[in-house]
């Protein structure tokens, strides 16, 4: 029993990190065509970041790159699993590593709850 989920249109924000920059300042803005996905992310100590990548509705395999607020860039590889939670929002926990220097870790992002003002 596998549910498909889609990337496109939703926000995630840092909820943990091993090793990494995203904190829970970082907010990343996510696009999905088919199983292409990319993601503008931002906040914390990352001044600019781009992902691209694949989601098959489970696994999510990316590349990063982003610019810290040193000026440096760094890029790097994840590979992650998605869930939805039981609140309807989705949870990315993944396992990454740094492709420009040492080092790697282990992230959760979590879906931003969507304004509900607008509902009836």
């Amino acid at each position: 029993m596998s549910q498909h989920l889609s990337l496109d249109g939703r926000t995630f924000v840092g909820v943990e990190n091993e090793g990494g920059e995203v904190s829970g300042d970082t907010t990343f803005q996510f696009e999905q065509d088919g199983d292409v996905v990319t993601a503008h992310y931002a906040g914390g100590t990352i001044l600019e970041g781009f992902l691209t990548g694949t989601f098959d509705g489970h696994e999510l395999d990316i590349r990063y790159v982003q610019l810290g607020d040193d000026y440096e860039t760094a890029t790097g590889h994840s590979v992650g699993e998605v869930k939805l939670l039981d609140d309807g929002r989705v949870r990315i926990e993944d396992e990454w590593e740094w492709e420009s220097k040492p080092g790697g870790g282990r992230s959760v992002l979590e879906e931003v709850a969507q304004n509900s003002a607008d509902d009836s």
